[in-house]
């Protein structure tokens, strides 16, 4: 059994759904791992890591304009000390994932044919997302 770690961080613009399959699977395939399974774990509490569909855009809108609805940055909130939009990116983030168990088969992740891994930043302003990576297989 061997194990692999890394650090990936990734610069976000704002709130969205970034696409980081590209740089996850060109990790993977830098490894001596064949088949096994990768973790993914954002180090953050703001932003969160989801699996979607990566071929239709309109998914990730209507993703975008869901949250905006259920966690809106005006509402009654306690918590303000780092901004109106902070609650609101803590209560998607607690809604999604902070961590993705992926397989990893014949070298590559085992993913459906129109899925993505996404980082999904929940603040307003741009930030620097650190998301560990830990692989392990034969």
């Amino acid at each position: 059994m061997k194990q692999a770690k890394h650090q990936l961080w990734v610069e976000t613009t704002g709130p969205g759904l970034l696409d980081i399959t590209r740089d996850i699977e060109a990790w993977v395939k830098s490894q001596s791992i064949v088949d096994g399974l990768l973790t993914t774990f954002i180090q953050h509490t703001s932003a969160s890591l989801v699996i979607q569909e990566n071929a239709d855009p309109d998914v990730l809108k209507d993703l975008m304009d869901f949250f905006s609805q259920v966690a809106p940055e005006i509402a009654p909130y306690r918590h303000r000390s780092e901004g109106a939009d902070d609650m609101p990116a803590h209560i998607k983030s607690a809604l999604t994932q902070t961590h993705l168990s992926i397989p990893i088969v014949a070298g590559s992740l085992a993913l459906g044919t129109w899925q993505g891994i996404y980082l999904f930043e929940h603040r307003a302003q741009p930030h620097r997302r650190q998301i560990a990576l830990h692989l392990i297989g034969e």
